[in-house]
């Protein structure tokens, strides 16, 4: 089940996802308009950001709760705070299992190496392969485009012919699509295997983008007057969710899976926070570069994000391996 639970992390993404798109739907129609006053003067979509700290404010009261990690407090020599840890979190009570349970993580914390950058490195100079793989993973999903999808997404409909409010549905139906079909996910990972469902996610993105491409190079006007002939957006609104299908049944939640499982023992938490910091990066870059490339045209947009679906198939039947039923302690660099 090590697939299926890695991947409950992608599923609480899109589920956040899904709860800011529709608290925006909801102020917009609320307002009349993203651009509409609302409360107190302040225009809806000044609303949309000031919502936002709800959710962190809960966050900030529930993680006063989340107990210490033993680990960290036996390091720190917190010998009685984390006996109450393991006794409250592990239910344990006999005063001698506490005491072997503590010894262990002493005793592991004694054996341990700790992790250090170079560690990634090769005999010779440069980054491990596998160290590589990771960071092309995390680049790749970024690189297909699907933030722009979410980040984008209203403002762009509306700019093809939709009106405001149609915008704002088709993107919670979008992120409702991105849920769905990570629960397919999670249940197909364990069965499937992670490689099998990035080669059909990657076919699938590469084929849906450019159709996306092609139904943008029908477009007529430009700017805020561009508009989809006849049966064109329809076309389009479809194969934007058939590519989000693709994307979250494969590149979305089986990339952390990867990540959390493919590098061996001794380097897996370095390598993974650098891949981490590699997909935020890549995030970054294809997200703020979107509106440039939106003004040479939404085909050439789309079209370099095909470009990039079909490099990430390439590089997935090349140099990614399986790592479904494989044990964590024999990952290989």
């Amino acid at each position: 089940i090590r697939g299926r639970l890695g991947s409950m992390q992608q599923l609480a993404i899109v589920l956040g996802i899904f709860a800011a798109l529709l608290s925006d739907a909801w102020l917009a129609g609320v307002a009349g308009g993203a651009a509409q006053p609302l409360w107190f003067g302040l225009a809806a979509w000044r609303w949309m950001f000031l919502v936002a700290t709800l959710p962190a404010l809960v966050y900030g009261t529930l993680v006063l709760g989340v107990p210490e990690s033993p680990r960290h407090l036996v390091a720190k020599g917190r010998l009685d705070e984390a006996r109450e840890v393991l006794r409250k979190v592990l239910n344990m009570h006999s005063e001698t299992a506490l005491d072997n349970k503590l010894r262990d993580i002493a005793d592991s914390l004694r054996s341990e190496h700790k992790p250090r950058l170079r560690d990634l490195c090769g005999k010779t100079a440069g980054l491990l392969p596998v160290v590589w793989i990771g960071i092309l993973l995390s680049v790749f999903q970024q690189f297909v485009g699907i933030n722009v999808i979410f980040y984008y997404s209203s403002t762009l409909w509306h700019s093809v012919g939709f009106s405001e409010a149609d915008s704002f549905t088709i993107t919670v139906v979008t992120s409702i699509v991105n849920v769905l079909v990570t629960l397919v996910a999670i249940a197909l990972v364990d069965k499937v295997g992670r490689k099998p469902l990035l080669v059909v996610g990657s076919a699938g993105m590469a084929v849906t983008l450019g159709l996306m491409a092609w139904c943008f190079s029908q477009a007529t006007g430009s700017g805020a007057a561009l508009s989809l002939p006849g049966a064109t957006g329809v076309v389009a609104l479809v194969a934007a969710n058939a590519y989000v299908v693709f994307f979250g049944v494969s590149w979305g939640p089986v990339v952390w899976v990867l990540l959390g499982e493919m590098f061996p023992n001794r380097i897996r938490a370095t390598a993974l926070a650098v891949a981490a910091a590699a997909q935020w990066l890549a995030n970054f870059a294809i997200t703020s570069t979107f509106p440039a490339l939106a003004e040479l045209g939404l085909t050439f947009a789309y079209g370099l994000y095909a470009g990039f679906a079909l490099l990430s198939l390439l590089f997935v039947l090349a140099g990614v391996r399986e790592t479904k039923g494989i044990e964590l302690e024999d990952m290989r660099a």
